[in-house]
């Protein structure tokens, strides 16, 4: 929780550029979206503000009649944090503080002060101090803007031996945590090769944040998984087991939650984590159907997904909470255009409905690996008997004079298992 240095909850105002032409509901979901990140974080907001300029103010980002006019507001409103929608230059950042006397931070510090209240594993730890310090190294300095002034008279003393000094100790922390991070990066690989010697699928599932990914694994595995209604909620992946309807048994993997404008720094520092993303088998986007701004939110996740290079992977669209709308709502986004997925399910990952169809949907989705067969197996293979009921589609079952005969189709993987008592096989998959 941000808290003022008398130990007070923080009592912010958010600000806002629109310098692009979003028009105005697209600013009020993202004001509306920033209240939401900051409350996350454990600050009052106590107002907010948009501002239309042709570009940023190079020295204040916002304009400096604007600046007057919060600067103003700032006893009436009692705030002591202003926050802005954007990424803040080091300089923008300080000619504010000292303008308005108020601290300042962007949009990126506030998402990076939310995932290290939240992480709770040492990887998820090491990741967001990593990339709070990549976020902080260009916004050290002294008593004065070092950085624009050179070296020289008035630039030497101690003032800036201790900034250097800083620097340079933030310098190592960093090399120390890349050089955790890559280690982590190799255990991850490791544990992904050993998923992939018993050919297990993998299904990553991702999504905007909070737009029930967790709530949804959690209903498809009755796992244990964190379920809260907040931003962030899951940073360190989860891995569980599913069986699908036909059988086929598929790990599945939840993800931290992508959002609008998710910090570089950020991206860069969990890596390790969305490695799940780039090596998944499928990846089944999880859309809150009923947030206005649906479609931006969905871009949001492609563009994260282009930076991981997994935009092309095949994809499965679950339009969650539709137990929250009319069925004729439901059956116009189902009308709509959602290329490039293969599928749309309509779900409600809180209700639990919907879940057969897209693991149906899943099922079929997946590169092909069962394997049509048929084998003889002696009443004394009962092992034998119970797998292929366990992990097979059964199609016919004969209990003949010397075993039982069985046909379906069996996971690839099985195959050895079962090959001195095969009977015939057919090409295909089941």
């Amino acid at each position: 929780m941000i808290r003022n240095s008398n130990g007070r909850q923080e009592r912010a105002y958010l600000m806002s550029l629109d310098h692009e032409d979003q028009g105005l509901a697209a600013i009020e979901e993202q004001m509306l979206e920033l209240s939401e990140l900051a409350r996350t974080a454990g600050v009052v907001v106590v107002g907010t503000d948009t501002q239309r300029r042709h570009k940023p103010d190079p020295a204040l980002f916002i304009g400096k009649g604007k600046v007057e006019a919060l600067h103003a507001l700032k006893h009436e409103a009692d705030y002591d944090l202003l926050v802005v929608n954007e990424e803040l230059s080091p300089r923008q950042q300080r000619n504010l503080e000292r303008t308005l006397e108020v601290k300042v931070i962007d949009r990126t510090e506030l998402i990076l002060d939310i995932f290290a209240q939240r992480a709770r594993t040492k990887e998820g730890r090491l990741q967001v101090e990593a990339a709070q310090l990549h976020h902080l190294l260009p916004r050290l300095v002294g008593g004065r803007d070092l950085s624009g002034l050179g070296a020289g008279v008035g630039t030497r003393g101690p003032g800036e031996q201790k900034l250097e000094s800083d620097r340079r100790r933030i310098r190592h922390r960093i090399r120390e945590l890349e050089k955790d991070i890559k280690e982590i990066r190799k255990q991850r690989a490791l544990r992904r090769e050993g998923r992939r010697r018993i050919a297990f699928p993998v299904v990553a599932i991702v999504g905007y944040t909070n737009s029930g990914k967790s709530t949804l694994l959690h209903a498809l595995t009755q796992a244990q998984v964190q379920i809260e209604d907040a931003l962030f909620v899951t940073l360190d992946p989860t891995t569980r087991l599913v069986r699908l309807p036909n059988r086929r048994e598929v790990l599945f993997t939840d993800t931290v939650g992508f959002i609008q404008k998710l910090p570089t720094d950020l991206v860069a520092a969990f890596r390790a984590t969305l490695e799940e993303v780039q090596e998944a088998d499928l990846l089944l986007h999880v859309l809150d159907a009923t947030r206005y701004n649906g479609r931006d939110q969905m871009e949001a996740v492609h563009e994260t997904l282009q930076d991981l290079g997994a935009l092309e992977k095949p994809k499965l669209l679950a339009l969650n909470k539709v137990d929250q709308l009319r069925p004729a709502a439901v059956e116009t986004l189902l009308g709509e255009d959602w290329s490039p997925y293969r599928a749309v399910v309509p779900i409600s990952a809180l209700r639990k409905t919907g879940l057969q169809a897209l693991g149906s949907a899943i099922a079929q989705t997946l590169p092909g690996e069962m394997v049509r067969i048929e084998v003889l197996l002696p009443y004394t293979e009962n092992a034998r008997q119970a797998e292929f009921h366990a992990h097979g589609n059964v199609e016919a079952v004969d209990y003949r004079a010397d075993g039982v005969a069985m046909r379906g189709a069996l996971p690839r993987r099985l195959l050895a298992k079962f090959d001195r008592f095969r009977i015939s096989e057919a090409n295909g998959t089941g």
